[in-house]
């Protein structure tokens, strides 16, 4: 894996490979900090590039736009770029039983396939600075990856061994090791991950308002809070309506494929009106009745929920933006406390819970926090780790059922049963969220786990997060459902799986053995439902979410009065600064 990296970091276009980067410790925050520095640097200059880092800004967020103008005029710092990965440099990951005559023949024959059809790369695209807030990207994109390996895996063990992932280790006297605490992250992570990604989209909402708020720049604040308000929607659905769109169209095309759970209309004209009558409530994000689900793709439940915790963030902000930082603070910490411990209003506690990370992270990098906390500083080691710890084991929350009767006869949380809000009815969002503050509080603050975050994978992972999160589920529902079928995955879906997908049952039987979870015949599909679902992610986002970041920002310059003493322009604000946000890119599952 090591030499995999290596070999990336120097495929630079021709250029020289990438001087080695200098880690630079702030003491106070305990961040891994990393600048460029030339081969000739000498230990006084070291010296001093450490004295002026300590002085600079945290950061600013997953800002996944391509205008950068106006954020890189806070001490920007350009770090090691990094491209996505090729389907040749990819295929370097294949393990050396992949790698014998017979093997490397079919995996060639592969590589021929999808390199004619995956989507090319810009040439002349400059390579993209790594943010000092990348691990912020890294953790959304193998969140992302969670959520698509949750799915699956509960998509072919339903209906009678879902529970047994679902449940906590020991429950019922069933000790799974895929339910083992840790463990279970990777089997069912999906719920953690949405909660981090609600906390992440909070932070990264948050983090320029926040720096404008401290600077006391209220007229750039609101030029801001504007330009992110009207784009916000725009950024969200625009991806949304355009692959479940595409998505419907399978359910007609070529004679129709037959998809399990699904009520198919009866011709194509009534399911172009169907598709546009849940729609337009789905996307009103205030709707209060109905279904919360849409049925053209029931994993984007947290679009909308995305979409409202986005308007509490800032509202939130322009509320408190002429409070004092001492003043700031505490309201944000009221605002968490309503949502949880008095209303039942877990995603807005996600939301202002990222926002008010942001706050602090912007005080600790001007040594600005308050008291209480610089004088932890000392044991910051240890409380990182613990965070940590307690991270990983709350994210792995026993989600069979609401019932809280259950949780309560769980192995392992009996006692934390009694932490749970009188409020939550859904118990479990109250100790994912305990679990998603925590991971993203302590990720900067432990090296090596920012590290990982760091790496081309999980890079490449946050940049097509949205995307992956938009794909993954019709994929699994069309080729996904028929090559569990063919291997042996039978029954998912009810008799009618038998019937409609009667060619394909038992077509290539494989067998079930290994852990639950991690069974042969689970995990060879994903050798060709990995590539086809990286590939639709990819495209989606080159060809549908990155145009629909520029059609937000070129409409929301379009609808800007011309500044004062422009042809026939009149008093205005002016041009609002463009500044694109990830969202929490959610599914910002």
């Amino acid at each position: 894996m090591k030499s995999f990296l290596d070999n990336l970091s120097t495929r630079r276009s021709g250029r020289d490979p990438p001087p080695l980067p200098i880690a630079i410790k702030t003491k106070d925050l305990g961040f891994d900090r990393r600048a460029q520095s030339p081969a000739s640097t000498t230990t006084s200059a070291r010296t001093s590039t450490e004295e002026k880092m300590a002085n600079k800004h945290h950061g600013l967020g997953i800002l996944d736009g391509n205008d950068w103008d106006d954020v890189k005029g806070l001490d920007w710092e350009e770090k090691q770029s990094w491209k996505a990965p090729t389907l040749t440099e990819i295929s370097l990951l294949s393990p050396r039983s992949l790698r014998s005559p017979r093997a490397s023949w079919a995996v060639r024959r592969l590589r021929s396939v999808f390199s004619a059809i995956w989507p090319k790369s810009k040439t002349n695209a400059p390579a993209e600075p790594l943010r000092k807030t990348a691990y912020l990207d890294g953790i959304r994109g193998f969140a992302a990856f969670l959520v698509y390996w949750q799915h699956h895996g509960l998509w072919a063990h339903f209906p009678l061994q879902t529970q047994l992932i679902e449940n906590a280790f020991g429950f019922g006297g069933q000790y799974a090791f895929a339910a083992f605490p840790g463990v279970r992250l990777l089997f069912n992570g999906g719920h953690f991950a949405v909660a981090t990604f609600f906390v992440i989209s909070g932070y990264v909402l948050s983090t320029k308002p926040l720096s404008l708020i401290q600077a006391g720049e209220q007229a750039k604040l609101a030029d801001n809070l504007s330009s992110q308000l009207f784009r916000r929607w725009l950024r969200l659905y625009i991806p949304l309506i355009a692959t479940t769109f595409l998505y419907m169209l399978t359910w007609h095309a070529f004679g129709g494929l037959w998809i399990g759970g699904i009520k198919k209309q009866g011709s194509f004209r009534d399911e172009l009106w169907w598709w546009y009558c849940e729609l337009k409530n789905f996307s009103f994000v205030f709707n209060s009745g109905g279904e919360p689900w849409l049925s053209y793709n029931f994993h984007l439940w947290s679009i909308p929920v995305e979409m409202r915790g986005s308007i509490v963030v800032y509202t939130a902000l322009l509320a408190f933006s002429r409070c004092t930082t001492k003043a700031r603070l505490w309201c944000t910490l009221g605002l968490m406390f309503y949502f949880m411990y008095i209303a039942d209003g877990w995603y807005c506690t996600l939301f202002v819970t990222g926002m008010f990370l942001a706050d602090l992270d912007l005080l600790a990098a001007k040594n600005a926090l308050p008291r209480v906390m610089a004088r932890l500083s000392p044991y910051k080691d240890f409380i990182y780790y613990h965070m940590l710890v307690i991270a990983l084991y709350l994210g792995g929350i026993p989600t069979p059922s609401t019932n809280f009767a259950d949780l309560q006869r769980s192995r392992g949380w009996y006692y934390l049963s009694f932490l749970k809000p009188q409020a939550a009815f859904d118990y479990k969002w109250f100790y994912l969220f305990v679990a998603a503050t925590f991971l993203v509080a302590a990720t900067p603050r432990i090296p090596w786990l920012r590290r990982f975050f760091e790496t081309r994978f999980c890079q490449y992972l946050g940049r097509v997060s949205y995307a992956l999160y938009l794909v993954h589920g019709p994929i699994l529902w069309t080729l996904g459902d028929r090559l569990y079928t063919a291997v042996g995955w039978v029954g998912s879906n009810g008799l009618d799986q038998f019937t409609a997908l009667s060619w394909w049952v038992n077509r290539f039987p494989l067998p079930m053995k290994g852990p639950l979870g991690m069974e042969v015949a689970f995990l060879l599909p994903h050798v060709i439902l990995l590539p086809v679902t990286f590939w639709a992610a990819e495209g989606v986002t080159r060809w549908i979410d990155e145009p629909a970041v520029q059609f937000a920002q070129a409409l929301m310059k379009k609808t800007l009065p011309a500044p004062a003493g422009a042809e026939g322009g009149g008093a205005g604000l002016g041009a609002a600064p463009i500044i694109e946000v990830g969202m929490g890119k959610k599914l910002d599952a």
